[in-house]
């Protein structure tokens, strides 16, 4: 099992904590801070995906003018746990 605290960067978000399983499948996805709704949507979706594909689908989304949005920073949270 891996998991990871990530603190995410150019956000609302604060935080993402995510674990994944032996076969690198999410287990466990929950943002801290943001748009609660929104967020806690996104996490029920992702448990049961694997890694890679959560990665390929949420990476590079904006948020307005940001550079980044909390999806994206969910794919980055992915890549670091990915490291482990």
């Amino acid at each position: 099992m891996k998991s990871i605290m990530y603190k995410t960067s150019g956000t609302c978000s604060q935080f993402v904590e995510m674990e994944a399983d032996e076969n690198n499948v999410v287990t466990r996805a929950v943002v801290v801070g943001g748009c609660h709704g929104n967020l806690h949507g996104i996490c029920k979706l992702i448990v049961g995906m694997r890694l890679e594909d959560v990665k390929e689908r949420l990476s590079g989304i904006r948020c307005g003018s940001k550079p980044t949005s909390c999806p994206d920073q969910i794919a980055k949270a992915i890549e670091e746990l990915e490291k482990q």
